[in-house]
């Protein structure tokens, strides 16, 4: 086992308003924003945890949220010399910030991007008004366009946009309607989320009607086409880049990287390659006992070996290329075989494909990835581990 890349990830927990959707780790803003405290509590988060880093440099940083661009500049460029300072950076580092558009006062990007700032997610959504009131966003379509236009007059041309489909009574043409006004901002690179009820939000506890799945099936090809013929090309099952713009923090992730998490309920990983350990951490959740918890309180919990396949998969195939073999080894210690057998009844389904070059999801696995996953699971009778 070798110890992987290492990147950063900062939780930034308050929005001006909780989206009814949203089951992230996010707080309405009820008073003034704890812009000092909240920065010296997450240097001193990322101080504690400089030993888990074995000497290695942060090759990304993505600063997410919550809204992280609540924060000024000169807080967001603390974080960042705080990190260089404190572990290095690789060359051309990619450093990521989340942003609402509703919250982006004019010139500021330019601010961020001297700050240090090389790529910015923005949180389109969708373009159409209507829907933007059903998903309690705070901005309009208008001031997307805007801040796309400020994106590339600070010469942040690398930015994402987050586009949802599959929203209350949306029609395949209005999902390419929206999709072709996101195309139209010229983003290097595009995030589609399918809109999913998840437990605890207020859209469970009254769900709106959503499309029927013929009419997803419908809006998911015409999108792949509308897509590639603007240049994006699909890399991942909901990302799509120009080439050259994939997100490398993402490709971290999918890859089995490792990453330091810091911020109120944060989540890193961390592989200790000496002793073939893998380490989950996350942090107090709440920002009330994340401001009081004892310098380097988190909690840690290790993934065992038995676990090992089903982790790497759940990430290595969300890739359209998938994955090499020999790196499923390189990052878990154990010999391929163990994940190539787990994956026959995958195979057999025409759901993934074992070549020597790259173990991937067919494109129907990539649709149906929980169906590859559940064989991987410990205790299924088919993923094991010495």
């Amino acid at each position: 086992m070798k110890a992987p890349p290492l990147a950063l990830y900062a939780h930034f927990p308050w929005c001006v308003q909780k989206c009814p959707y949203c089951d992230f780790n996010s707080h309405t803003l009820r008073e003034d924003l704890p812009e000092r405290r909240y920065l010296d509590t997450l240097k001193r988060d990322f101080d504690a945890q400089v030993p888990d880093a074995a000497d290695r440099k942060l090759t990304s940083i993505f600063l997410g949220g919550g809204t992280p661009s609540l924060f000024s500049p000169a807080a967001i460029g603390e974080l960042i010399d705080h990190a260089r300072r404190g572990l290095g950076f690789v060359p051309e580092i990619e450093i990521t910030l989340e942003a609402n558009p509703g919250t982006i006062e004019r010139g500021r990007f330019a601010e961020y991007r001297a700050a240090g700032v090389t790529r910015v997610s923005l949180g389109a959504q969708t373009f159409d008004e209507a829907q933007l009131k059903t998903l309690g966003r705070i901005h309009s379509a208008d001031e997307t366009r805007r801040a796309a236009e400020e994106l590339h007059a600070a010469a942040l041309s690398n930015f994402n946009l987050d586009l949802m489909y599959a929203l209350p009574a949306q029609s395949a043409d209005d999902a390419i309607a929206d999709l072709r006004a996101a195309l139209a901002l010229d983003p290097a690179h595009l995030s589609q989320y399918h809109l999913t009820i998840e437990p605890g939000t207020l859209f469970a506890a009254a769900p709106p009607t959503q499309p029927a799945d013929d009419v997803v099936e419908d809006m998911l090809s015409r999108s792949l086409r509308e897509l590639g013929e603007a240049g994006l090309e699909q890399y991942e099952v909901s990302g799509y880049a120009k080439p050259g713009r994939r997100c490398a923090h993402n490709l971290n992730y999918w890859q089995f990287g490792d990453y330091l998490g810091i911020g109120a309920g944060a989540h890193g990983k961390i592989t200790d390659a000496a002793s073939g350990r893998i380490w989950r951490t996350q942090q107090w959740r709440e920002p009330r006992r994340y401001f009081s918890a004892p310098p380097g309180e988190l909690t840690r919990k290790p993934i065992t070996a038995a676990d090992f396949p089903f982790e790497f998969a759940m990430n290595g195939l969300r890739l359209v290329d998938g994955f090499h073999p020999a790196l499923f080894e390189e990052r878990t210690g154990l010999p391929g075989e163990i994940l190539a057998g787990s994956l026959g009844s995958a195979v057999a389904r025409g759901l993934v494909e074992l070549k020597p070059e790259s173990w991937r999801a067919t494109p129907r696995g990539l649709r149906f990835l929980n169906e590859i996953l559940v064989d991987l699971l410990p205790g299924s009778g088919t993923a094991t581990a010495p």
